[in-house]
């Protein structure tokens, strides 16, 4: 037997083991579930068509219309010009979708599943990001009270009184590698939701090369195991999101830019949207679920390079000449410039008005500082230098960190000028020898990595077993 013929077996005992009233046929023309295109002729096990597209068929070969709960296909005219063992062979794997609810449950259904005592308030949040993410104090309060007050909107759903709670996506705007995925990853571990975080780069207009818009639910729906009701309550975390800006002083079509901010906009403000199951843009070969944006949180986030510019423009604009005007290089050290964006200097980086609109919360990440680095390094739960005592505990060795060698990581990190990614791409570079070296030698109890061997001025201190510490040689 081979793989191929070992993936289908596994699949089809995979198919068994799921309760059929959960799943449902796809249409093999129109790739339509049989919610919509109604109940299916099975040509095959495995191809199915829609009375649609078999009346098309028909009609193509001069059958005319025809009752289909009388007809017998195995006996059907010119049916021997098909074969189906070759469209067998271009059906893709796993043809079936969970089945999504009735209307009249749906309407029912997540606001009785979701509880609103059961969603962390926000003090709550705030402190579970804490164990994770260093500082950044305002975004974590921001985040939590905005991810608190949606999921309170999606239990609360509309009620009598006609009130209907509007949507709180959020644009986040930090420099590069302080920590806004992060962030994002944390907060949906906490709350055991779906997320999906897509890259909007590689998003297109649709008919472009490159990934529809509706790709970004199809990560989601992922995410969730296709479950239609448990994606429309998750997160979605569209990053890179300043690179959708306006392309300046063009005559080409802005196909990556202005466009995909335009298909974006029904996303966020909530709309039935008919997304691909398991593909990056819809075609004849892949079903399509419809998904409700309205309770889906959608959060942007972006570096937005040169923005610090465009608002030291602004502030800039009251500058004058002679005594107690403000300078023109006021600004040029200020700490967390960004922090001073506003709706208007988004529209002069290239963010269009309707966009921004939807994304009614918009609040920036600090830079990192030297000291935040060295908090980063030891105090979250998973911090760098926990992972590296980890693995060295594997080979019973103790790993030791003296205080210079933390702020030497630091400063070098800050040198960098990537954020909290450069931390990693030093340690992992000065570990190098010493992860090498130790598996060769059993009587290693403990190396100390200190600020002279970061510096390049000497080498760990290494402690046998039983030993004084010595200095290894590098």
């Amino acid at each position: 037997m081979d793989f191929e013929d070992k993936d289908t077996e596994l699949e089809e005992q995979a198919d068994a083991q799921e309760p059929e009233e959960e799943q449902e046929d796809v249409c093999f023309v129109c790739r339509r579930p049989a919610s919509k295109a109604g109940k299916m002729m099975n040509l095959t096990d495995d191809i199915h068509i829609c009375p649609e597209c078999m009346q098309r068929m028909l009609d193509m070969m001069g059958g005319g219309n025809v009752d289909f709960s009388k007809v017998d296909f195995t006996r059907m005219p010119n049916i021997s010009m098909i074969n189906l063992s070759d469209l067998q062979n271009m059906i893709p794997r796993r043809q079936r979708v969970k089945k999504k609810a009735p209307e009249q449950e749906e309407q029912k259904g997540p606001e009785k599943e979701l509880d609103i005592r059961s969603i962390p308030a926000p003090h709550r949040i705030k402190a579970s990001l804490d164990e994770y993410v260093v500082g950044q104090e305002r975004a974590k309060k921001v985040i939590s009270v905005a991810v608190y007050n949606h999921y309170k909107r999606v239990a609360a759903g509309a009620d009598a009184d006609g009130i209907e709670i509007e949507k709180s996506n959020m644009l986040m705007i930090g420099p590069t590698g302080c920590g806004k995925t992060y962030l994002v990853k944390t907060l949906a571990r906490l709350l055991d939701v779906p997320l999906a975080i897509a890259d909007a780069t590689s998003l297109t207009e649709a008919g472009y090369i490159g990934d529809d818009i509706e790709s970004v639910l199809s990560k989601l729906l992922a995410a969730a195991d296709n479950d239609v009701e448990k994606a429309e309550r998750g997160i979605v975390f569209i990053d890179e999101i300043d690179k959708l800006a306006k392309k300046k002083n063009t005559t080409q079509r802005d196909v990556s830019g202005e466009s995909v901010q335009q298909g974006l906009l029904k996303l966020l403000e909530g709309a039935e949207i008919e997304v691909p199951v398991g593909a990056n843009s819809k075609n004849a070969m892949v079903p399509l679920e419809t998904i409700n944006t309205k309770n889906i949180l959608f959060i942007c986030g972006g570096a937005f390079p040169d923005l610090e510019d465009i608002i030291k423009e602004r502030l800039n604009e009251q500058s004058s000449i002679g005594f107690r005007a403000d300078l023109k290089d006021k600004y040029d050290k200020e700490k967390n410039l960004i922090s001073r964006v506003t709706v208007e200097d988004l529209r002069n980086f290239g963010m269009i008005p309707e966009f921004i609109g939807r994304l009614p919360i918009i609040y920036t990440l600090d830079a990192l500082s030297e000291d935040m680095m060295v908090r980063i390094l030891t105090e979250p739960k998973n911090a760098i230098l926990k992972q590296y005592q980890k693995l060295l505990a594997l080979d019973e060795v103790k790993l030791e960190f003296t205080d210079d060698a933390l702020r030497a990581i630091a400063k070098k990190a800050m040198e960098k000028d990537t954020g909290a990614r450069a931390l990693r791409a030093i340690i992992e570079e000065f570990m190098l020898d010493i992860m090498y070296e130790i598996p060769k030698d059993d009587n290693i109890g403990q190396v100390t990595i200190t600020g002279d061997y970061i510096e390049q001025r000497g080498g760990p201190l290494i402690t046998l077993r039983g030993v004084p510490a010595l200095e290894m040689q590098g």
